[in-house]
């Protein structure tokens, strides 16, 4: 009569039958040795991640799963969007909070995902920035700093006198299009859509050339002057067509997201990783 084969644990030897066993690379272990063997610590309890517990992980880092919370607010992060700032984990609020830009106008946070204007290390939200005559939205229309306040051309023109920059003669608002070129090019700006930067005139082209944040995802400059929409986050900027899940390229302008290392996901690629 045959005997029948012996199950033991590959490390301790004792008997597996009518026991719990785990399976690794063909080899069986008891509970006991697969969890001191193998299971990984929690980054935020030190214990060990057992064979009952859901191992969650993020850039080779482990937390059980009533570990893995915001780092400020400690609110959970499962199956949730977060953000990673050195080494700490927070929900997107809290990063929003301590972390992204706050307006210069209203001094609210400008949430991460939405959009925003930028010049000289100054941030807005769209609706905040302003035309100091007009007092409407200058959006991705051309504007001229004055002073401390920003001026749409069609004001710009209304309130002040013209000095040509270039020859410092004064004249009429028809007679400035002859000296008026763009200092890269120069390209003709009279009746043009132009910018400045440190006084000095430029084509939207050039200017996007020179100083333009370049998009993530197609690499091309980003300019709002020139009538582009972007999200920044993290200190990169995609055009908002370009703001897709890396995965399945579903669009994540104004929804959550994850990151994977410098990959964008939406949550429902994220949780599959």
């Amino acid at each position: 009569m045959p005997t029948s084969e012996r199950l033991d644990c590959h490390y301790c030897k004792d008997s597996l039958l009518g026991k719990k066993y785990i399976m690794k690379e063909d080899t069986q272990y008891c509970t006991k040795c697969y969890e001191n063997l193998f299971a990984n610590n929690c980054e935020a309890c030190s214990l060990p991640i057992g064979c009952n517990c859901k191992d969650l992980s993020y850039k080779d880092r482990h937390w059980h799963e009533q570990c893995f919370k915001c780092g400020n607010c400690s609110r959970s992060l499962v199956e949730k969007a977060f953000a990673a700032k050195d080494d700490l984990l927070l929900c997107t609020e809290c990063h929003a909070q301590d972390y992204s830009s706050k307006c210069t106008t209203c001094k609210k946070t400008i949430m991460p995902g939405s959009r925003k204007m930028e010049y000289k290390g100054n941030s807005w939200h769209e609706t905040c920035f302003l035309c100091h005559r007009c007092q409407q939205p200058i959006g991705t229309k051309s504007f001229i700093p004055k002073d401390t306040g920003y001026f749409c051309v069609a004001c710009f023109e209304k309130q002040f006198a013209y000095q040509c920059s270039a020859c410092k003669k004064v004249g009429l608002q028809e007679e400035m299009g002859i000296c008026f070129l763009c200092i890269g090019c120069r390209k003709q700006l009279s009746g043009q859509r132009f910018t400045t930067r440190e006084n000095y005139p430029y084509c939207l082209e050039c200017f996007s050339n020179l100083y333009a944040k370049k998009c993530v995802g197609c690499t091309k400059p980003i300019t709002s002057l020139a009538g582009a929409k972007y999200i920044s986050f993290e200190e990169r900027q995609w055009h908002s067509e370009c703001f897709t899940c890396m995965q399945c390229s579903v669009s994540l302008v104004g929804r959550g997201f994850l990151t994977q290392r410098d990959n964008i996901l939406c949550t429902d690629c994220g949780r599959d990783k």
